[in-house]
């Protein structure tokens, strides 16, 4: 769970709808990925990732995103402890994300839905930082292109092809499949045999990238082996580095570049979170169901605390 302070400007005294862009440089596309030779030999690179808009030694760098990679077997990573096979940094992961959507530590992610769904036990992990949204991604304004020795895949999310809402537990979800802007192509954009690419979770700005169906495709493989740290994050790097002509597309620099902006974006609230001024995470209370918010809607929540 990350969260932000409010800053003056996240105030609006206003019904209309905001949309702006994901990035720090105020750009609809990132172009330019970089990454921090200190994180990533630090503790925290046997985890994730992390992803600059620029050298992260120029003053002007922030985080944009983090990648990771999860593995419901360990696989990937080296064991903590060379005797207990098994445990290991991309279990945790896979187990982070399992408990967070699923809500259920036996289950695993499915992609695609129907006779186009694939069970896996592996993921990469795109998620953007917190601090680069307001409330969630908006459908429809995705566009993700990842390189490989088998070529170039354009994906998005299937917004406007299934525009009901799905949920994994109570977090919403979107299939990314091959297309743009929200829309897949001939045949819904799936693999055969693999499902869908991946799963949009646009209230938790993350992206789940599914490994068969990408390695199907454009041949960029997970690493299964167990004598190295960090090596996946570094080939889904790589394969958006080699890319970022236009790797990733989504948002308003006030104009509307997505005929879709022009509805009501909405959310769901499912988790209220109370903190202290200290950003202490005090209580956490989860709504019996998902309850809809847009701009033009008030709710008053409340809380019941139980000692």
């Amino acid at each position: 769970m990350a969260f932000k302070r409010f800053d003056p400007e996240d105030f609006l005294v206003s019904s209309d709808s905001i949309t702006s862009t994901l990035w720090s440089t105020g750009a609809p596309i990132l172009t330019s990925f970089e990454t921090s030779s200190i994180q990533a030999a630090g503790s925290s690179g046997n985890y994730y990732l992390s992803i600059y808009q620029t050298s992260s030694t120029d003053p002007t760098a922030q985080v944009q995103f983090d990648i990771a990679y999860g593995d419901a077997l360990g696989s990937g990573s080296t064991w903590y402890n060379p005797i207990v096979p098994g445990n290991s940094y991309t279990k945790t992961i896979y187990g982070q994300y399992r408990s967070m959507i699923l809500e259920d530590e036996n289950a695993s992610f499915v992609f695609g839905t129907g006779n186009n769904s694939y069970t896996g036990n592996n993921f990469w992990v795109l998620s953007i930082e917190r601090a680069r949204y307001k409330q969630s991604l908006f459908p429809g304004s995705l566009n993700l292109q990842i390189s490989g020795s088998g070529g170039i895949i354009n994906l998005t999310d299937n917004s406007l092809d299934n525009p009901v809402n799905v949920f994994l537990g109570s977090t919403r979800v979107l299939q990314l499949v091959s297309g743009s802007n929200g829309s897949g192509i001939s045949g819904g954009g799936y693999v055969a045999g693999s499902g869908s690419y991946g799963l949009v979770f646009p209230d938790l700005g993350t992206i789940m990238l599914n490994p068969a169906a990408i390695s199907q495709s454009i041949q960029v493989d997970a690493s299964r082996s167990n004598n190295s740290d960090g090596l996946n994050n570094q080939t889904m790097f790589n394969a958006l580095s080699g890319a970022a002509s236009k790797s990733f597309i989504s948002g308003s620099t006030g104009e509307i570049i997505y005929s879709n902006f022009i509805n009501q974006p909405q959310v769901y609230i499912t988790t209220v979170g109370m903190y202290n001024d200290s950003n202490d995470l005090l209580a956490v209370a989860k709504m019996s169901r998902p309850l809809l918010k847009d701009f033009t809607k008030e709710a008053l929540v409340r809380v019941k605390l139980d000692f």
